[in-house]
């Protein structure tokens, strides 16, 4: 081979090389800079909103979301216990929720804007202890009366599947509904309200 013949299979293998170095280093470069347009701990422990995907909470099942650092629990609801929300309202301290607990898209009987799912912080009104989830009907240490919902083990406070106080309970208030909005029938986003058409 002369100095001056070129070898075209050397020189299409180094354009390759070439590209695919520039390639990798590219990647290698926007990952961080994608990554970097999510919220940090520190904007989501702020409030930054947060969306889960409701799609596989099954029927009757509560989820936890942590969101500004406070356990948010998302409740699917059955029939049945829609239907034991409205036979209980005249055990509650505060039946339809006047006390600002709740934005006002939520200001009714279920206290959310789809009936199907329950949107509550998860802390108790009285002290801040974590209630359990007890969606049985009449368990033998809650007693007959009990028609499923959340019951806190500190002081005692009981609450409905809507996170209604019941009457005579340490707790002063009804669980917080906080701020939220359905992208769609498979996302909830914490954080947001609805957004008005």
């Amino acid at each position: 081979m002369k100095n001056g013949d070129v070898s075209h299979g050397r020189r299409r293998f180094l354009v390759g090389a070439t590209a695919a170095v520039g390639g990798v280093g590219i990647v290698g470069a926007a990952v961080p800079f994608v990554a970097s347009w999510n919220p940090s701990a520190k904007a989501e422990a702020a409030g930054a909103p947060v969306t889960v995907n409701i799609e596989k909470i099954e029927s009757g099942q509560q989820i936890t979301v942590e969101w500004r650092g406070t356990p948010v629990w998302i409740i699917r609801r059955t029939t049945e216990m829609l239907d034991n929300i409205e036979k209980l309202s005249d055990q509650m301290k505060d039946p339809q929720s006047e006390a600002d607990q709740q934005p006002t898209y939520a200001n009714d009987v279920f206290r959310s804007i789809n009936p199907e799912y329950a949107v509550l912080v998860g802390l108790c009104t009285h002290l801040g202890c974590v209630p359990s989830y007890r969606p049985e009907v009449a368990p033998s240490d809650l007693g007959e009366d009990w028609l499923g919902g959340l019951f806190c083990p500190c002081h005692g406070s009981r609450y409905d599947m809507a996170g209604r106080v019941y009457d005579a309970q340490p707790a002063p208030l009804n669980l917080v509904v906080p701020p939220h909005r359905y992208d769609d029938d498979m996302t909830l986003t914490l954080g947001l309200d609805p957004e008005v058409a």
